[in-house]
């Protein structure tokens, strides 16, 4: 039998990369999608095969409706139709308050954090429906505990656009579940990455951990291993729910 097939978006760095690494270490064929990072990517690959797994880089940026079909169209080439998805691609801006933010700003937030991953499970649900001829399959959404706490003084565009995926994540598990698809999503809270710089504030999780009640941040690797589990048969049973990987908070 065939490996099967995932697809991480904005899998290049990150809980992405961590994703893409443990899924082609559990048996995946895994599809890398970046948006610029080109490198990283490439280096995520060629990492991943010299452990013995199967993987390839796609760029493509999801915010863009015919980038997004071209993505899928190349995957089909390389791999054929998807079994697995990861809506990972995400973006945050500046820390500032909501009286200070501009249209184009929270334009581009929900391009990427909200459109995307809708066309990224158009195109998914696509291929793997059963009543589209096929076989199921298993939509994992990173989403962000910040859907919950709403980040005040910070991000609250970038909450607002973590809020409507889980809407997204809730609606969509109950309208294909009956398609063989499971959709479900993480939370993740204060996780180790890049995406803080973009904050302009890198060490960002060393100043809050201390509202943690494990007093630390997350690590990559720890999400990862909580979508591999969603996207497992292990979790066969399971769909329109969510995963708090925050540490308590």
């Amino acid at each position: 039998m065939a490996a099967p097939v995932l697809l991480v978006t904005g899998g290049g760095r990150g809980i992405g990369a961590a994703t893409a690494r443990l899924a082609a270490a559990r048996g995946y064929t895994v599809a890398i999608n970046y948006r610029r990072d080109a490198v990283a990517a490439d280096a995520l690959v060629e990492r991943i095969r010299a452990d013995g797994g199967q993987a390839a880089a796609f760029a493509a940026d999801i915010a863009v409706e015919a980038e997004v079909e071209r993505l899928f169209a190349e995957v089909d080439g390389a791999f054929g139709p998807i079994d697995a998805l990861v809506n990972n691609a995400g973006v945050l801006e500046t820390q500032m308050r909501v009286e200070a933010m501009d249209a184009a700003r929270v334009q581009r937030i929900l391009a990427t954090n909200v459109i995307g991953p809708l066309l990224c499970c158009r195109e998914a649900i696509r291929r793997m429906s059963t009543r589209r001829g096929g076989r199921g399959g298993a939509i994992v959404n990173v989403s962000s505990v910040a859907a919950r706490t709403g980040s005040p003084g910070e991000y609250v565009d970038y909450a607002a656009s973590k809020g409507a995926l889980d809407t997204l994540t809730v609606g969509l598990a109950q309208e294909v579940a009956a398609d063989g698809i499971r959709v479900n999503a993480v939370r993740p809270g204060f996780i180790h990455t890049n995406m803080h710089a973009s904050g302009g504030e890198p060490d960002r999780v060393e100043r809050v951990k201390a509202f943690v009640p494990m007093k630390r941040g997350g690590q990559p690797e720890e999400v990862a291993r909580a979508i591999l589990w969603l996207l497992s048969e292990e979790a066969s049973y399971t769909s329109g729910t969510f995963l708090d990987v925050a540490g308590g908070r």
